[in-house]
């Protein structure tokens, strides 16, 4: 049996957030400047068991798994397994778990690596990345955030200008949740005085001359005077993966996706 799923561009409307866009201004409003532990606390009370988090193990997601850990919230943390992850993200993702005594969520897409191959042709990453990134996160992003009312995010303003306007509490259109952003105030200096102060564990990569991972086959390390995120989908013009709504990569996606189910 065959089946096509069709992965727009387009965002979703909202059908009902969980926050008047009132509230969230106010809430924008009032908990900018504030820690990052403080927006979690707020963020933990006010959505309960449909608030989750979605690492991707950079340096600013180890400090929100370590605020997490250390403060006990009861916050669902998943990851996006895309098959294609370096193996010290992987690593580093069972060493998280056994230090703050958490479960980190394996999100995978529906299309191994294999099978994605089969359908698509070999290496789409390098043919198509956009089209890569809508099968193996931003398809099983959207299925991992079914149900929940309200997802964080470790995104930083001063990553990249897409970024730059982003709210401590915003309207995430694309998936019709309220999105919050602990560290969107916070400077990569102040990420890692936090990992060095607490002993957080991160990814080695990192001292490795990447300050940026992501999957293996599109990431690459970074000279010094180079962007910080130079090193994702090297020689191209592609600089997100389209998670974010607002986003260069989230507004130009478009795939359709065409599935042998074997039935």
């Amino acid at each position: 049996m065959t089946s096509a799923v069709s992965v727009g561009a387009e965002p979703i409307e909202p059908t009902g957030l969980a926050l008047s866009q009132i509230d969230i201004d106010f809430a924008a409003e009032g908990l900018e400047g504030r820690t990052p532990a403080a927006i979690l606390h707020w963020a933990a009370e006010r959505f309960g068991p449909r608030l989750t988090f979605a690492t991707a193990f950079g340096a600013e997601g180890c400090v929100l798994v370590d605020l997490i850990g250390r403060e006990a919230l009861p916050i669902d943390v998943f990851t996006l397994d895309t098959g294609l992850l370096f193996p010290e993200t992987y690593e580093l993702w069972r060493n998280l778990e056994q230090r703050y005594g958490l479960t980190i969520r394996g999100v995978r897409p529906e299309l191994t690596v294999e099978e994605q191959a089969r359908l698509h042709g070999e290496r789409l990453w390098e043919r198509d990345p956009d089209a890569c990134c809508a099968i193996r996160k931003v398809a099983p992003l959207r299925r991992a955030l079914a149900g929940f009312d309200a997802w964080i995010s470790s995104i930083r303003r001063d990553q990249t200008r897409d970024r730059a306007r982003a709210r401590v509490v915003e309207a995430d259109k694309r998936f019709g949740l309220i999105k919050v952003n602990p560290l969107a105030g916070w400077t990569s200096d102040e990420v890692w005085d936090h990992l060095r102060a607490y002993d957080v564990p991160h990814n080695p990569l990192h001292e490795r001359g990447y300050p940026s991972i992501g999957c293996l086959p599109c990431t690459s390390p970074v000279a010094a005077g180079e962007d910080p995120r130079s090193g994702r989908w090297r020689g191209s013009q592609k600089k997100e993966c389209g998670l974010h709504a607002g986003t260069a990569a989230a507004r130009t996606w478009h795939v359709t996706l065409t599935t042998d189910k074997g039935v």
